[in-house]
């Protein structure tokens, strides 16, 4: 009625199995790692998988997907409201590509941004600290609203 196992045998247990993964043996973390090796590999993948197009290019190599080589404009720009909307549409900030945009994220952050790529359900590319650009990618649903010049 019952499984039988041999009683001297020690059952099988989960966490033994909880530290451990197959993949860690040959995980290596490189903090080294910068955004310009990911521009490098995209073209060498596209040649190996038939119709791919790589999004933008290497950073530092012009409007391919380089940062602007000027500071944004020094006004911020009036706010426009977009009442009741849950996520910003993909194809709304597309036509902002390769032009200066002033975000107003959720929270009240905002900043000057020069997208590069524009995904399903984020935006990738470059952001104005202030003193200088930085590569980073925006969640869609974190836009409250934009404007772009």
């Amino acid at each position: 009625m019952y499984p039988s196992y041999p009683y001297n045998l020690t059952p099988y247990h989960w966490e033994s199995h909880l530290s451990t993964t197959p993949y860690q043996e040959n995980f290596e973390f490189s903090p080294d790692f910068d955004e310009r090796q990911l521009g490098q590999l995209l073209p060498q993948i596209g040649g190996l998988l038939p119709g791919f197009q790589p999004p933008f290019g290497p950073p530092g190599q012009g409007q391919a997907g380089g940062p602007p080589t000027s500071p944004p404009p020094s006004f911020v720009p009036t706010q426009t409201q977009q009442i009741g909307t849950f996520a910003v549409d993909p194809g709304s900030i597309r036509g902002c590509l390769f032009r200066f945009t002033y975000l107003w994220l959720r929270g009240f952050e905002q900043f000057w941004f020069f997208p590069i790529f524009v995904g399903r359900n984020s935006v990738a590319g470059w952001r104005w600290t202030g003193f200088r650009w930085v590569y980073s990618g925006i969640s869609l649903r974190q836009i409250q609203s934009f404007s772009c010049f």
